[in-house]
């Protein structure tokens, strides 16, 4: 299985998953243009698509859905509320209804070869979901916008072989940085985005020996620095009560504007 964020950010964000049967996109919150480009850097195109997973409704998760669908036909994937919200969304022009399949949360789907298993998040959206995707016994995670993590995210996102995590903010720079102040307490709230360090602490609760790679994504432009994220998250983990230390994992940051180094799940 591997995986390959093409874009991660407050500006958009588009990642890849598969297998050597199945090929999945989770979310296109970018141009499709950009979204094929970055196919091609894991030798795809977006006629070899098997579907788009979609997190939630929100322009940096969808805006490319659109063009997408309409030139390949695409089956998307959403909850019921998502779905709702996407239909609303009068930007994306129009989305062939039948392409849409309804997904619930804590009931597995099958595409192909994979297993998806949607799970509950806590974000300002219709009904946000984050989504593991295993072969196997290979899995990977991504989970990202989520305000607040609990026990259920927890066990959740235990046994994983590669995980992309939210790292979005860095608390400090957001409370001094320009945004408004609504703005600032929504992100800061339990339906906002995770902090640097919430990342670090969710991380060392669910490490374990056989976890491969560790990718910290969907950080703020504004609010964050690749940089510190990776500083911030390793020191919570070294300095965490788990049993591990930061170098004893594969970790990287997700690039913005342009695909990641790709994963490959030994």
């Amino acid at each position: 299985m591997r995986l390959c964020s093409i874009a991660s950010g407050s500006s958009g964000n588009c990642i890849y998953v598969g297998s050597e049967a199945t090929h999945l996109l989770v979310d296109v919150g970018i141009s499709g243009k950009k979204a094929e480009c970055g196919l091609h850097s894991v030798d795809l195109d977006a006629k070899d698509l098997d579907g788009i997973l979609i997190t939630h409704e929100h322009a940096d998760h969808i805006s490319g859905l659109g063009v997408l669908t309409r030139k390949y036909g695409i089956p998307i994937y959403a909850t019921k509320g998502t779905i709702n919200a996407i239909k609303e969304c009068k930007t994306l022009g129009a989305v062939d209804e039948s392409l849409f399949r309804e997904v619930k949360e804590d009931e597995k789907l099958v595409i192909k070869d994979l297993t998806i298993n949607p799970m509950r998040i806590s974000h300002d959206a219709a009904q946000p979901v984050a989504y593991r995707v295993s072969y196997g016994n290979q899995k990977i995670g991504i989970c990202t916008d989520l305000g607040v993590y609990n026990d259920y995210t927890v066990e959740c996102l235990k046994g994983m072989d590669a995980l992309l995590i939210e790292a979005n903010h860095d608390v400090n720079m957001l409370q001094v940085g320009p945004y408004p102040y609504y703005l600032k307490q929504r992100i800061l709230g339990d339906r906002g985005h995770l902090s640097n360090e919430n990342s670090g602490r969710l991380l060392s609760r669910i490490l374990h020996d056989k976890l491969q790679t560790i990718v910290l994504g969907h950080l703020s432009h504004e609010n964050n620095l690749p940089e510190l994220a990776y500083e911030a998250v390793r020191m919570e983990i070294t300095m965490g009560d788990n049993p591990y230390n930061a170098n004893d994992f594969r970790m990287m940051v997700a690039k913005r504007g342009e695909p990641s180094p790709v994963i490959d799940i030994a």
